[in-house]
């Protein structure tokens, strides 16, 4: 090999001249060739001129409706779904807790700004006019409802409305609400009846039959979730029917997993008929909110209630003074000893009671009612509960393994059992009278308005402002001075009480007030509204 190589270096030195053109026609071609790639790659690179592709633009397609019918119902149902908003007043001792007269679905926090922006005059007014205890104050909550009448009558949860000082209802697409009376509530089924009178005919949410609901059948929820969320709908399915042991005794619910929200009770259920088949009612959570395990009480349970409420102001349900308790009554090893293929074991029978009358005792197995087969409580208990009161019901029933028959008259179960009768009806008469509106007033010729520096101002000092009373909806607040109504000068309580006295219900009203800012000014304020009923 190194003899081959010594050879070339010698022929290379001996032809120089032709080495070297060799060489430089050699790095020439590569040069050439090295320039042509670059150029290609370069032009690859680049940006294209303008409309120099061939590729196909994309375009926006039509929408597509994967389901009208959600749509439909939806349009249909919103406008008879209403916004509840209650007061419930509670007491207020001193700078303490506030302790709660009522409950309701949601009692939102007051905004921490408002309260920032209040409390250096409140500061001022329980320095100068000794008023450590400032009384009762006002709690809100929320919840749905849904018009079934035109006439404004509303069906909604009776735990919406529970205790409330006030009731308003704002209509779907509307801001201003409209007070409402209560017509009757009915605490065995958590229902309750409102009415509220908009000048026109309302729009309304038919109740179907929801015996007819299957297991798997479509469900759109709606309502009005967390108060500010008007008009919300979910969907999901009936997940299962006659739940029981969720509430009370008359209360067998309708499962669902559409979304039901804080908020949301007293709304509808829907089926795809468009037809209300439940009212929102509950749900089963561990974080306030929903997991998919909602109830609605069925519609059939609804009208019934319903129809008895706007008859009579509440509901009665009939009884024949028995007690037994599902467990312990239903045992078919019992049942197989006592001779009943069948029923419930009376475990008491009241004294004076039909039953009584008509012969049973404790330890009898009834097996049937009006000719219809026993097997569990509700069976025995539900077709009596909605009998009238004084008509008969036939009952079968087993003794020392013989069959016996007996005519019973239905009694009214609140009398039978008075320790188990809720509230029925409406409450009595709440509110202030129209002459004073929820205000406390008193003359500004005291010492403490001396003191407080109100020498040079007429009128009549607000003292106290009555919670869900109308001063307190048209922004009263305590430390104003009244220096006019309707125009006319205030210079006492005595004045303010007799213009107050000749304004009439549905009337304008308008106040003048002097009112002390955080920064120690004094500005003008104008209030005014309606003259309420003497109830509002």
């Amino acid at each position: 090999m190194g003899i081959q190589i010594r050879e070339f270096t010698a022929w290379a030195r001996s032809r120089k001249i032709l080495v070297t053109v060799l060489t430089t026609m050699t790095l020439a071609i590569g040069i050439l060739i090295g320039t042509v790639i670059s150029g290609r790659v370069g032009v690859g690179a680049s940006h294209p001129a303008a409309g120099a592709t061939d590729a196909t633009p994309l375009a926006i397609p039509d929408p597509v409706k994967l389901s009208n019918a959600f749509t439909a119902i939806a349009k249909k149902l919103e406008p008879a779904v209403v916004n509840i908003s209650t007061t419930q007043v509670i007491e207020r001792r001193g700078q303490g807790r506030a302790t709660p007269r009522g409950r309701g679905e949601q009692s939102p926090d007051a905004d921490p700004q408002q309260q920032q922006q209040q409390q250096p005059f409140q500061d001022f007014f329980d320095r100068f006019f000794d008023f450590p205890d400032q009384g009762p104050t006002a709690e809100k909550s929320l919840g749905s409802g849904m018009i079934v009448d035109k006439k404004g009558y509303i069906l909604t949860n009776n735990h919406v409305v529970d205790q409330a000082t006030k009731i308003q209802v704002t209509l779907y697409g509307e801001q201003t609400p409209y007070t409402a009376k209560l017509v009757g509530i009915d605490e065995e089924t958590d229902l309750a009846v409102l009415k509220i009178d908009a000048g026109r005919e309302l729009p309304v949410a038919v109740l179907g039959n929801s015996d007819a609901v299957e297991v798997g059948d479509w469900s759109l929820a709606i309502g009005n979730p967390f108060g500010f969320l008007q008009g919300s709908v979910t969907a999901g399915i009936i997940s299962a029917k006659d739940r029981d042991k969720v509430g009370q005794q008359f209360q067998r619910f309708l499962q669902t997993d559409a979304a039901i929200n804080p908020g949301n009770s007293g709304g509808p259920l829907v089926d795809m008929a468009g037809e209300v088949i439940g009212i929102n009612t509950a749900i089963i959570t561990g974080s306030q909110g929903n997991e998919g395990v909602g109830f609605a009480l069925p519609s059939n349970t609804a009208i019934g209630v319903y129809n008895q409420i706007i008859a009579n102001g509440k509901v009665t349900r009939g009884s024949i003074g028995v007690q037994f308790t599902d467990a312990h009554s239903t045992n078919p090893i019992v049942l197989r000893e006592l001779g009943a293929p069948y029923g419930i074991v009376l475990q008491r029978v009241e004294p004076g009671s039909p039953a009584e009358k008509a012969g049973l005792q404790s330890g009898d197995v009834v097996t049937s009612v009006n000719g219809k087969p026993i097997h569990t409580g509700n069976d025995l208990v539900n077709p009596i509960a909605s009998a009238t009161i004084g008509s008969t019901v036939h009952v079968t029933y087993v003794r020392d393994k013989k069959e016996h028959e007996a005519n019973l008259t239905v009694a009214d179960r609140t009398k039978l059992f008075p320790d188990r009768a809720g509230v029925a009806g409406a409450p009595g008469e709440t509110g202030p009278t129209p002459a004073e509106f929820g205000l406390r007033l008193e003359d500004l010729g005291t010492d403490r308005a001396h003191r407080a520096g109100f020498d040079n101002i007429k009128g009549a000092l607000v003292t106290a402002v009555d919670p869900a009373s109308f001063a307190e909806d048209i922004g009263f607040t305590r430390g104003d001075v009244i220096t006019e109504v309707n125009h006319t000068e205030i210079s006492s309580v005595s004045d303010y009480r007799k213009i107050a006295a000749g304004l009439k219900v549905g009337e304008n009203v308008l106040f003048k007030v002097r009112r002390r800012t955080s920064n120690d000014q004094m500005d003008t304020v104008y209030l005014a509204g309606v003259v309420p009923p003497p109830d509002k």
